[in-house]
């Protein structure tokens, strides 16, 4: 697996230098000739520019060249020039860059190309993998942060984004790392949302043209590239990339839900393309969720709920891997950007009261929603830390009820019932901590609902994208890059957020590129049906990982109460989330018993 560190132009950092190079990496130097990026590319060799002082350096899904890297780094005297042109760029990567004395690291807006920093003998360092990082001071597992991991949700930022190992923390998405010539470093902000005011048809061209750059910069170049073909979001992706000059070859997984229709609407899609080879594999040949725990053996940074479901999901790569494919484009990310997230419709009732009410009106008829908590909710003006704060108050109360409206700062976690009373005092200091000083990643509800959304599945799709790696195949998802979460969330929220209509930004952005008969879907296919079935197939499997628990030795857990939960249907009450996280952290805690850090 790739991975690298950056250290700044100062002799503090020869320590951390001496003991990377200790591991025969790769390296690429400052001009002092100190070392600055350090690793193991994996594959993907960085893409670099060099002029006088200066060294900007790309890694990623990019379509950038040596020749233009090393213009840009002509023009840079220092390391906020780069702003003049990285905020236009196609695609999905890191960026570093040395000039004037100082280093600059930063990856996504979401976490699909995260930074992680810490300081070591004096100085600091960053890097893509915290582990990494975390092996190079010694460090071990802060089990307070863990403690988060076992909650039913990931969305709680910022305190669920936070590395689960001491001295290791994260850069936030939408900022960059700045480390000076003495090896001090900050974060500093690089990017906002931007203010929703485009208009649907505005918006809409946008959107797809910073869609379709987001695909060519991925398919440039390359003979064949594999897509998913299911959803909407997929479907439009896939359809970009056929536009191009590259084969695409297609797949989609069938459902065991007799309900399901993605593979109905990717034949429509596919016969009126034309071009697409197309490959539907059988939902009977995908194993259901928790098969193979046992031998998840992938060394993930942090726990990773998907896990849960690794052999199901690996079918599809794998296919795709050995039809000679080396990258594969995903729909990661079209929900929590497209969907549009009711909680907007808070700040457009201060706006656009008439409007809103309508939305409201036909939200709450169909979810359906309590008629009292949505006007609670609408009403309420609670800042972000007032919020956050009484999340923690009621990690252990009965979770929402399932008519509960979403017009709040998000969805308030809860602790599950095997979570020990030392956990849920670790896991609510530690938000109340955070609370102090926390700010939400937008100013409105609606957009810090959806970007901190894509920051959790995001953090996924990194992991899944590392298991795909083994076969030598790269995973794209361009839904997360900066340019096109952009484009998406420029659209003002009475356009795009509505009960009778389904993603509409999206369906309008693809008029002309996806067949019309395509656009025509109102609906997604969902797994619960095999979740159920999972659980009862794979429960020995789940009894197992009880057995000598690596959480209940760290009093995170009861292992009696966790037992007693798997050995029956989960109840109503109980969401399968909780199970995940919990079965993500106790696999990740195995995992690394066995299996040495990167080097």
């Amino acid at each position: 697996m790739g991975w690298f560190v950056v250290l700044p132009d100062d002799a503090s950092a020869a320590p951390v230098g001496e003991a990377l190079r200790a591991r025969s990496v790769q390296e690429i130097s400052h001009s002092s000739g100190r070392p600055w990026l350090l690793g193991h590319w994996d594959g993907a060799e960085p893409t670099v520019g060099a002029a006088g002082t200066t060294r900007i350096a790309v890694l990623g899904d990019h379509a950038l060249t040596a020749r233009r890297l090393t213009a840009e780094a002509a023009r840079t005297r220092t390391v906020n020039d780069i702003d003049h042109w990285a905020t236009r760029l196609p695609g999905s990567f890191h960026l570093v860059a040395s000039a004037g004395g100082q280093v600059r690291v930063q990856g996504s807006v979401t976490g699909l190309r995260p930074v992680f920093h810490a300081r070591a003998h004096g100085t600091h360092m960053a890097g893509d993998r915290a582990d990494v990082l975390a092996d190079l001071l010694g460090a071990g597992i802060d089990e307070r942060r863990l403690a988060l991991r076992l909650l039913n949700s990931s969305a709680l930022h910022p305190v669920t984004a936070l590395p689960v190992w001491l001295g290791v923390d994260a850069v936030p998405g939408g900022h960059c790392l700045v480390i000076d010539a003495q090896g001090h470093g900050r974060t500093l902000t690089r990017w906002t949302p931007p203010e929703p005011v485009l208009p649907m048809a505005e918006g809409a061209a946008a959107l797809r043209d910073a869609l379709r750059d987001a695909v060519a910069a991925r398919v440039h170049g390359r003979d064949l590239v594999s897509c998913d073909l299911g959803g909407l979001d997929s479907t439009s992706v896939c359809c970009l990339a056929a536009d191009g000059p590259a084969r695409v070859v297609a797949y989609t997984a069938d459902a065991r839900d007799p309900m399901g229709t993605d593979a109905d609407w990717a034949r429509r899609t596919v016969a009126a393309l034309g071009t697409v080879e197309h490959h539907v594999i059988a939902g009977d040949d995908v194993p259901l969720v928790y098969d193979g725990l046992a031998d998840a053996d992938d060394l993930f940074d942090e726990p990773c709920p998907a896990v849960v479901h690794r052999t199901g999901w690996l079918v599809v790569p794998r296919a795709a891997a050995e039809r000679g494919s080396h990258l594969h484009l995903t729909g990661f990310g079209g929900d929590e950007l497209l969907a549009g997230s009711p909680a907007h419709l808070h700040t457009l009732l201060r706006r656009h009261p008439g409007v809103a009410w309508q939305r409201v009106r036909g939200f709450a008829a169909q979810r359906p929603w309590s008629y009292r908590e949505t006007v609670r909710q609408l009403r309420d003006n609670s800042t972000y830390d007032t919020w956050l704060a009484r999340v923690a108050d009621r990690l252990t109360d009965a979770p929402p009820a399932e008519n509960t409206p979403t017009l709040d700062w998000g969805m308030p976690p809860r602790m599950p019932p095997w979570a020990t009373p030392d956990a849920v005092t670790a896991a609510r200091e530690v938000i109340l901590d955070a609370a102090a000083t926390a700010q939400p990643l937008a100013a409105t509800r609606g957009q810090h609902v959806e970007l901190e959304a894509m920051r959790c599945t995001s953090s996924m799709v990194r992991q899944l994208a590392q298991m795909a790696g083994r076969f030598g195949l790269g995973i794209a998802a361009p839904y997360y890059d900066d340019r096109v979460i952009e484009a998406g969330m420029a659209v003002r929220a009475q356009d795009r957020v509505t009960p009778w209509a389904y993603k509409p930004l999206i369906a309008e952005a693809m008029r002309g590129v996806v067949p019309e008969a395509s656009l025509a879907r109102h609906t997604k296919d969902e797994g619960s049906y095999d979740v159920e079935t999972g659980l009862r197939d794979h429960r020995a499997g789940l009894l197992a990982l009880c057995e000598d628990s690596r959480l209940a030795r760290l009093g995170l857990i009861d292992a009696h109460t966790l037992r007693e939960v798997c050995e029956r249907p989960l109840p109503p009450s109980l969401q399968f989330d909780a199970l995940y996280q919990t079965v993500a952290c106790e696999v990740w805690l195995r995992t690394l018993e066995t299996a040495a850090v990167p080097s």
